[in-house]
């Protein structure tokens, strides 16, 4: 059964980025599919940044990069907005593995912001560098405006939940 990890983007607490990675978790889940979520804050709590681009990483590290990297077959990457970008935790995380973990996988892109853009910049950044991963990124990257408005109760929009319910459609077929 192919395994998919959805990417929380952030190490912020309590983040809308994590409510939809969450979100996303259950959707999934509903249509019978083996997913988990990766949030950055595990990262830092599992890894002394110091010395994240140390050779000889933890046991605890390597676990984890085993876990929801080297066994994933696809990713979903929740990305908010941070300066017209995205979140520099995830670039440390992404920087520190070697760049054959990601090889010839899949990518879904979702950007969330508080703006009306949807993270569509930092979502332009992110896939230049997993295209030089050699990932294959679909090309339906959904950008989720005014975040903090919309989402309530573990809900969204009809309109945003027919969204990410089509880009999952097409992502899984993908």
């Amino acid at each position: 059964m192919q395994k998919i990890t959805i990417i929380s983007s952030t190490n912020r607490e309590n983040s809308y980025t994590e409510k939809v990675a969450n979100y996303y978790r259950s959707k999934l889940e509903d249509l019978g599919k083996n997913v988990r979520v990766l949030s950055m804050k595990k990262l830092q709590k599992v890894v002394d940044m110091n010395e994240i681009y140390a050779k000889d990483k933890s046991e605890a590290f390597n676990e984890m990069v085993k876990e929801f990297i080297i066994e994933a077959d696809a990713f979903i990457f929740i990305v908010p907005e941070y300066n017209g970008s995205f979140p520099g935790i995830l670039k440390v995380f992404i920087d520190s593995l070697p760049p054959a973990n990601w090889h010839e996988k899949r990518v879904c892109l979702t950007g969330v912001s508080s703006g009306r853009a949807g993270n569509l910049r930092g979502m332009e950044h992110l896939t230049s560098i997993l295209h030089y991963l050699k990932l294959h990124v679909y090309h339906n990257r959904l950008p989720i405006s005014a975040i903090d408005k919309i989402f309530s109760d573990g809900n969204l929009p009809e309109a945003t939940a027919k969204d990410i319910e089509k880009q999952l459609e097409g992502f899984l077929k993908f």
